[in-house]
């Protein structure tokens, strides 16, 4: 019986494992980093990337969170 415990908590840290190294790992961005690119949609439609607006502008980030998580 406890064989089997042993060996169920293994597998499931095994499979824990598996599925956080395929999530990958955010890491934080230091003060004077440059950020990584992303590509989002406008408010006006289409795309907009934070690269059109590098050494062009001051760019504000705002973040919120809802209850389906961050938007």
């Amino acid at each position: 019986m406890l064989l089997q415990q042993m060996r169920g908590s293994l597998w499931f840290g095994l499979l824990l494992v598996g599925v956080l190294a395929a999530a990958g790992v955010a890491t934080a961005v230091e003060v004077g980093e440059t950020a990584p690119d992303f590509t989002l949609p406008s408010t006006m439609g289409g795309q907009i990337s934070l690269s059109q607006f590098r050494g062009k502008k001051l760019v504000l980030l705002e973040f919120h969170v809802n209850d389906y998580g961050v938007t």
